[in-house]
């Protein structure tokens, strides 16, 4: 069994940090919806105003590591270009999807949403996180404000969505490929 570190590097990117943000999404959306409920029953504790900011911003920090990773990582392979005379795109995959019209939505619509929307993800989550540190207890009353606060909360998860959607179906007609073989079991000869 083995796979490339490009590979690994797109897994910990999209099933790593982005699977671990969307996932977190449940308990941060109850936990917000349930304190800022119109005739929510108490006020959160101090100790879980804390651990919901800790929760936040661990969520912050998981979609940052998301985009940047993505960013900075996967897509300069995605977006390598063949050299002259190059047939076989299997290796490009940024050409390999623009070379067919039955294929070219696919980066021009979901590439382009994963470079430019899914930042709204981190943004979001980073203001969620600091106006719930900030506010602690008070976000609960300002109608306004808990209603911004849920808005980009779902706004982070709607983008993460989308772009994790985008992010499976782009690689599989177009897999990042490459790099160094990791072997990580050995088969019987």
């Amino acid at each position: 069994m083995e796979i490339s570190t490009r590979d690994l590097l797109t897994v910990l990117h999209g099933m790593g940090f982005g699977a671990l943000f969307m996932l977190a999404f449940s308990g941060a959306m109850a936990e917000l919806y349930r304190m800022s409920a119109v005739g929510a029953p108490t006020q959160p504790s101090s100790r879980g105003q804390t651990l919901l900011a800790c929760y936040l911003i661990g969520m912050a920090v998981l979609a940052w590591l998301t985009v940047f990773s993505g960013a900075y990582i996967v897509y300069p392979w995605y977006r390598a270009v063949p050299p002259a005379g190059v047939t076989d795109l299997a290796e490009y995959p940024r050409r390999l999807l623009l070379s067919s019209g039955r294929t070219s939505e696919w980066h021009n619509v979901g590439m382009e949403w994963k470079e430019h929307v899914s930042w709204l993800a981190p943004i979001a989550m980073t203001m969620v996180a600091y106006v719930t540190l900030k506010y602690r207890r008070a976000i609960t009353r300002p109608r306004r404000m808990r209603t911004a606060v849920l808005g980009f909360a779902v706004a982070a998860f709607i983008a993460t969505g989308i772009a994790g959607a985008f992010g499976a179906f782009l690689n599989k007609y177009a897999p990042v490929r490459g790099g160094a073989v990791i072997i990580l079991m050995e088969g019987e000869t």
